[in-house]
């Protein structure tokens, strides 16, 4: 599994960041950015993640 954000879809809700603090983070803008490779620890909280995006910014491939 690996995890991606559209960096043009983000409008910076933060939503990913709290669900899945260990793999995304803010910029300085408060847009979303992976951390690492993108290979999440915790795949539930991906999944969480992804599904809260009110942008649909983020992707999961399997």
């Amino acid at each position: 599994m690996k995890v991606f954000v559209d960096a043009t879809k983000c409008s910076g809700y933060g939503a990913c960041a709290e669900l899945a603090p260990n793999l995304f983070e803010l910029d300085e803008w408060g847009y979303a950015a992976v951390i690492g490779d993108g290979v999440p620890s915790d795949e539930a909280a991906a999944r969480r993640a992804a599904a809260a995006c009110p942008e649909l910014a983020i992707t999961i491939e399997e």
